[in-house]
């Protein structure tokens, strides 16, 4: 079994979803006391936040750009970033790293085409949803990802910061998102991508009426794949 590298803490919540799946899904493949061999950096995301609110994103490329090389030091042959909207960073993080990065959004574009389906709704933090590095890499798979309007987005965004992050759940942003995916699966979505790694907290195939992409969820069992591969 390949040793993984995760890069995590943000947030420390979407961290800590990534290691128990990661632990579920080896033990259903292999059975017995098996568990995945990973090596965990876990970072500070306030600082990292602080570095996103001030648009730093030099800054913030440098800062994971050090880790993923500690995580090539410390032995991993792969690497997980877990979390979607710091892949606007993956090149940078990558810069003179020698083992791969294991891209979040292949992981889910390969997914959902391997469905049959073509017009994925995203739900994400502003940046995933509004900045190009993550739906350009959607649209270059050949999906045409349907995006909240202005007014949603902002919603979306304000839960995942203000509530998600620090473990908080609640009805009230549960049935705000529930409405917002309806919303865009009326404006033509055929299926939905949790696309930041905290939104399958409020979620699920349970409340959304389209077939539903947790993009953690795919990552972990791209991650297994990869780690059994020979």
């Amino acid at each position: 079994m390949k040793l993984i590298g995760i890069l995590g803490g943000m947030s420390a919540a979407s961290t800590q979803i990534y290691y128990r799946k990661l632990c579920e899904i080896t033990r259903e493949r292999l059975g017995g006391l098996h568990s995945p061999e990973l090596l965990i950096r876990s970072l500070d995301f306030a600082k990292i936040e602080e570095l996103q609110s001030r648009d730093d994103w030099d800054e913030a490329g440098r800062i994971l750009n050090a880790e993923a090389k500690a995580l090539e030091r410390g032995g991993a042959q792969f690497i997980l970033l877990a979390t979607n909207t710091m892949h606007k960073l993956a090149e940078a993080m990558m810069h003179g790293v020698g083992i791969p990065l294991l891209h979040i959004a292949d992981a889910t574009a390969s997914r959902i085409i391997t469905s049959g389906l073509s017009k994925p709704g995203l739900l994400a933090t502003a940046f995933t949803m509004e900045q190009s590095f993550y739906t350009d890499r959607l649209v270059k798979s050949g999906l045409t990802p349907v995006l909240p309007d202005a007014e949603d987005r902002d919603v979306v965004h304000r839960v995942i910061y203000d509530e998600l992050c620090k473990d908080i759940t609640t009805d009230k942003s549960r049935a705000a998102y529930e409405a917002i995916a309806q919303r865009v699966v009326d404006a033509g979505a055929d299926s939905m991508i949790l696309g930041c790694t905290e939104v399958g907290m409020l979620l699920n195939q349970g409340n959304v009426v389209v077939p539903v992409f947790d993009t953690t969820l795919i990552h972990c069992e791209a991650a297994i794949d990869m780690a059994l591969s020979e």
